[in-house]
């Protein structure tokens, strides 16, 4: 591990800092045009001893840069042991997907150099005042220097963030799909005139609070108070313009919003509290062990990406089953949500892996109910409700006696995650 550089912040009386440090964990990459990025975790951290910030000059941040602005971005990329400079221009300023954030939000791409190791190291303006953060490349062979960088408002948006809720709490997104109305006729279809410009709702997110009031077929029209072109962009400096998206992302998780819809001719307005995204398949485990319950060798588990990249390696988008790709692309999280199940080695295992719906008859709303469900068990038989009609069963008195044998053979201290005991 390694710290590459650090940015202090004197936050409220408790004297904590922000300590933004790259751990160099791996490299991914992948066969076809791939954001490449090392893992980087930046988190908020303190010292006991104040002896620590004698003589330390914490760097400052700048705003954020326009196009053709230079950058010097600082790291320790392969190739060397040594601190490595490398230089360029700001040549593009959008809203980007973060690879291991799997979220969008502003980004900067640069046309200096970024390699394996860069990422955490500080993106420096003319001024020496730090723009932002080197966080992954764009690889590709018909493709050269091109890196992205998270800009100071993403960054700052996370201090503000610790500061106002004492934790990080994410960036609150939309809870809607939608698509752009570029085609005249759609938007006469739509019933929208001829000076009214937006985007429509394609799905609403049932466990969002959007979904109270917003409805698939809707057309946002502005959000807080800013219109929205047919594209889906809104303005931004000096004539350019961005992603609505970027709108939201300014927001902290519980912060209203004012958003004008157009529906079936009628203009309506609401004033919705914006929540963080919620996915089926969540992205990280957010430092805590995965949940899982094991019997007779069948083990479940909630699907999330770590599970996927340790089990179809970091080229899982293309390794793993299409079933998984689908939910984690497509899929949208439900109010009731349910587990998945795959398998160990065991006498009793069926070579499957699917969703898990019910266990005897009763719906399964989570790990933790299935495990409750299964351990009270006195029925004959477990029978497992499974997606595309697929049903298990084991005999109850056989598979709670081979579990033991199981747990044994693969030296596992417990058939449940300590989350699921209380």
């Amino acid at each position: 591990m390694r710290i590459l550089w650090s940015t202090t912040r004197r936050l409220n009386s408790r004297n904590e800092a922000l300590i933004l440090s790259t751990w160099l964990l791996c490299s991914p990459s992948a066969p076809s045009a791939t954001l490449v990025t090392d893992i980087c975790i930046y988190t908020m951290l303190t010292v006991e001893d104040d002896e620590f910030w004698e003589g330390v000059l914490p760097v400052e941040f700048g705003e954020l840069p326009a196009l053709q602005d230079a950058v010097t971005v600082v790291g320790y990329p392969i190739g060397g042991d040594t601190i490595s400079v490398t230089s360029g221009v700001v040549s593009r300023i959008e809203i980007l997907s973060y690879v291991h954030g799997s979220t969008e939000l502003l980004g900067l791409q640069i046309d200096a150099a970024i390699n394996s190791g860069n990422s955490g190291g500080p993106a420096f303006n003319d001024k020496g005042k730090c723009v932002g953060i080197a966080f992954q490349s764009l690889k590709h062979e018909d493709v050269e220097n091109i890196g992205y960088v998270i800009p100071t408002p993403v960054i700052m948006h996370f201090i503000q963030d610790y500061e106002k809720n004492g934790a990080y709490t994410g960036f609150p997104l939309l809870g809607v799909e939608w698509q752009k109305m570029e085609n005249p006729d759609l938007r006469v279809a739509m019933g929208m005139k001829a000076d009214q410009k937006g985007v429509r709702i394609r799905r609403v997110d049932p466990t969002a609070p959007e979904s109270e009031v917003l409805k698939p077929s809707d057309i946002i029209l502005s959000f807080d108070g800013i219109d929205i072109a047919n594209d889906g962009t809104v303005p931004f400096r000096h004539g350019e313009r961005i992603g609505f998206s970027y709108l939201v992302s300014q927001k902290y998780t519980g912060d209203s919003a004012a958003v004008k819809v157009l529906r079936d001719s009628k203009i309506l307005n609401f004033n919705i509290t914006l929540a963080t995204h919620r996915r089926l398949i969540p992205s990280h485990n957010k430092g805590r062990p995965p949940s899982y319950y094991i019997i007779a060798g069948f083990v479940f588990s909630t699907v999330s990406v770590p599970y996927l990249r340790s089990e179809y390696g970091k080229d899982y988008e293309y390794e793993a089953p299409v079933k998984l790709l689908d939910k984690l692309l497509y899929s949208m999280p439900q109010l009731q949500m349910s587990s998945l199940l795959w398998c160990l080695r065991s006498p009793l295992c069926l070579n499957c892996f699917n969703k898990v719906l019910a266990f005897n008859g009763n719906p399964v709303k989570n790990l933790k109910s299935l495990a409750n469900m299964v351990e009270n068990c006195d029925d004959e038989f477990l029978k497992f409700d499974l997606e595309y009609d697929q049903v298990v069963v084991l005999r109850t008195k056989t598979s709670k006696a081979a579990t033991l044998d199981i747990l044994a053979t693969h030296c596992i201290p417990s058939a449940m995650s300590d989350d699921l005991k209380n």
